[in-house]
């Protein structure tokens, strides 16, 4: 069943770079960005119950794909323009694949306007706002599902390791960190009647996703190909390729 959704508009990206406490004598660099992460909320609902008094039990389980995380690396030996020849190598990384799984675990919610009530479902985030209008699921004996896609406020740190600036053709370069969701919940509307005077109604809210999941990214390396100590720069990338901001120039390898 499909529904126009509202985007979670994120409030902005943040690019921050900050030095390690490692004893290397460059400093390690942390990238980071908050962006809107498509996700596709596929739900399992079963129900038990359906003609008790006050309502019956709704049991939600299923799983969540995210739709991934890539990061570009690009390399040049000079800034363009300063120099009649510029060798650049552009490589991409996937850090979260798309479609990556995220397990919703086995809930239960009570109904509470009487026996077999319509059922409703509304996706919101972790500020309340509604992502969703109400999504009808059919009365309780019917059997129930649902497909349906979001997008998530999405918070991803990098930290970016250099090696080798001098060596021939490149350096090595390695990549690691976490992408960090806010909040999913899902509230269950219950109503004995469609409309009218006499409609009673009940509400449950549950967590899809706590605020705060934290997915690691192992660390990774890329070898560079643009000669030694070359100029880098990194584009994060959705899943499907779309560039989250603009590309960030980190320095001279040597300045990691």
């Amino acid at each position: 069943m499909n529904v126009p959704l509202r985007s979670l508009i994120c409030t902005g990206a943040a690019i921050a770079l900050i030095s390690s406490n490692l004893t290397s004598l460059r400093a390690d660099q942390t990238v980071g960005a908050q962006f809107a992460q498509p996700v596709h909320v596929t739900a399992n609902i079963n129900e038990t119950g359906c003609n008790n008094s006050p309502g019956p039990q709704v049991t939600i389980d299923g799983e969540i794909s995210l739709g991934g995380l890539e990061v570009q690396l690009i390399l040049a030996n000079n800034v363009k323009g300063t120099h009649t020849t510029v060798v650049t190598l552009t490589t991409n990384i996937v850090l979260i694949p798309l479609g990556t799984k995220i397990t919703i675990p086995k809930q239960p919610v009570l109904g509470g306007v009487g026996g077999n009530p319509l059922i409703w479902i509304q996706f919101y985030d972790q500020k309340g706002n509604n992502l969703t209008d109400e999504i009808f699921l059919g009365r309780c004996v019917q059997g129930l599902s649902l497909h349906n896609d979001f997008l998530n406020s999405s918070l991803a740190a990098l930290l970016i390791q250099a090696g080798g600036c001098d060596n021939n053709p490149g350096p090595y370069i390695t990549f690691g960190g976490g992408l960090t969701l806010s909040g999913l919940k899902a509230r269950f509307i219950f109503r004995n009647n469609v409309q009218g005077t006499h409609q009673a109604e009940a509400r449950a809210d549950v967590s899809i996703i706590p605020d705060g999941t934290l997915l690691s990214i192992p660390k990774q390396p890329v070898l560079g190909g643009s000669g030694g100590n070359p100029l880098v720069w990194i584009q994060l990338l959705q899943g499907d390729g779309t560039a989250i901001g603009d590309a960030q120039f980190l320095g001279r390898c040597n300045q990691l």
